[in-house]
């Protein structure tokens, strides 16, 4: 991660200038300073790190729902076909007494 350069004495200077007084102006700018130095801010290597990352991931996931789409209409198939020869194994005795 990176960090940010801060220069206190220019924002001592700026607050002053909007009216702070000197003490005033340093407990801020100190406050500040060690505000930013524990902020994690990202870079640009970082954001394609992640990018990568993710398209790892989305890669991953598309195989992943691409071969448990196969396998679901492979059971579907299947099940369609174990229904018909149900339906035919129950229909079949009862055409063949109504013809009989």
């Amino acid at each position: 991660m990176a960090t940010i350069t801060f220069d206190t004495h220019k924002f001592i200077q700026t607050l002053q200038a909007a009216g702070f007084e000197q003490k005033q102006a340093e407990a801020v700018a100190h406050a500040f300073k060690e505000g930013a130095g524990e902020a994690e801010l990202a870079t640009k290597a970082d954001l394609r790190e992640i990018r990568t990352d993710i398209e790892l991931l989305r890669r991953d996931l598309t195989g992943t729902i691409t071969t448990m789409e196969a396998r679901v209409m492979g059971e579907i198939k299947l099940n369609r076909w174990m229904l018909g020869a149900i339906i035919i194994a129950e229909v079949a005795p009862l055409l063949a007494k109504l013809f009989h």
